[in-house]
């Protein structure tokens, strides 16, 4: 693999390592107009007060819908707290999805840039094609992210760049064909 192909393909996988980290959270934490200063259930502050329990504060705002707080015992408890982490690996397992629909994106837009270089000369007319298809690639990898709800400003930049050079490609591939209409 070429150099510029690896960092490329680094690039990607950094990307998609780094929109992770701003993931949304709506189905780990419940939507609900609680605030922490309401008093939560004490099954509740016994299990966030819990030894195993990583992060207090998420704990208790993760369990402090009037449903979770009005448990009535450790078994309904955590029966919710299942619910709330099959949800959690749900929204995440589709933003996985989405960015996986992406990495394949830009994959293929690697391999096709690289193969419209060699076309350049001895076919711009397919060169020219095969330029314009790696745009909707590019688009269906916005779309999965969009729908997915993935919060990755830098991957959505870098969509918009693709279609920058995508859209140049097709322009200097479409004035190699009227510079030479009778090679082709």
């Amino acid at each position: 693999m070429a150099p510029q192909n690896q960092l490329c393909l680094v690039l990607v996988i950094f990307l998609s390592v780094f929109s992770l980290s701003s993931l949304s959270t709506s189905a780990i934490i419940p939507k609900a107009n609680v605030s922490l200063s309401i008093p939560s259930s004490q099954l509740v502050e016994n299990l966030c007060n819990g030894k195993a329990i990583q992060n207090r504060r998420f704990c208790l705002k993760a369990l402090s819908t009037p449903e979770v707080i009005a448990a009535m015992d450790t078994t309904q408890l955590g029966t919710f707290i299942m619910k709330l982490g099959a949800a959690n690996a749900k929204e995440t397992l589709t933003a996985l999805k989405a960015l996986n629909c992406c990495v394949e994106a830009y994959k293929y837009a690697i391999l096709s840039f690289e193969m419209v270089s060699s076309e350049l000369v001895e076919d711009p007319q397919a060169a020219n094609y095969d330029v314009a298809v790696i745009g909707p690639e590019i688009a269906n990898c916005e779309k999965e992210l969009i729908n997915a709800k993935v919060q990755a400003p830098r991957l959505l930049a870098g969509n918009r760049f693709m279609k920058y050079y995508v859209s140049m490609g097709y322009e200097i591939t479409s004035t190699l064909e009227l510079e030479n209409p009778n090679e082709y």
